[in-house]
């Protein structure tokens, strides 16, 4: 019968070559912040037209302890009618690696312009909602939040 084996303390060298291992583990690709790209993102989404603020109320909270799974509800002032409603509700991040983060369509039997998810948020940033109207209008609402530990710090490949 064998012994089982001893556990020995690293050296210096091995307790050294263990932490650059876990710097760089650590150390991914942060999600890169680009304000010019959260713009094009917007005026691709509003494809021309003018982006008036009003009629949106994004909800979610002004601070986040963890970015990985954050509630947001995205509601529209509408009366979803024939002639007066949302056709569709966006959601776009500042500094997620991916600009636009939810894309809803809504018919007019919706009944009430209101979408609400879960999201990822790769650090504190600027969400933006924007609502496209049945008469092309979009409108928008933005939110700064403040994430304490943040999530999504990987871009993708």
């Amino acid at each position: 019968m064998q012994a089982p084996p001893s556990f020995a303390p690293p050296n210096r060298r091995q307790w050294l070559v263990s932490q650059i291992a876990l710097g760089a583990c650590v150390l991914v690709r942060p999600a890169h912040a680009s304000p010019d790209a959260l713009q094009r993102a917007l005026q691709s989404f509003a494809a021309g037209v003018p982006i008036q603020t009003g009629r949106v109320q994004l909800a979610i909270a002004s601070m986040v302890d963890n970015g990985n799974t954050v509630p947001v509800t995205v509601v529209v002032d509408s009366p979803m009618t024939e002639r007066d409603h949302v056709t569709e509700i966006a959601l776009f991040s500042e500094r997620n690696p991916l600009r636009e983060v939810v894309k809803f369509q809504l018919g007019v039997r919706a009944g009430r312009a209101q979408v609400s998810t879960r999201i990822r948020l790769a650090t504190s940033q600027t969400l933006v909602a924007l609502a496209r109207m049945r008469d092309g209008s979009v409108w928008s609402h933005a939110v700064e939040v403040i994430v304490s530990i943040a999530a999504c710090i990987e871009e993708p490949s």
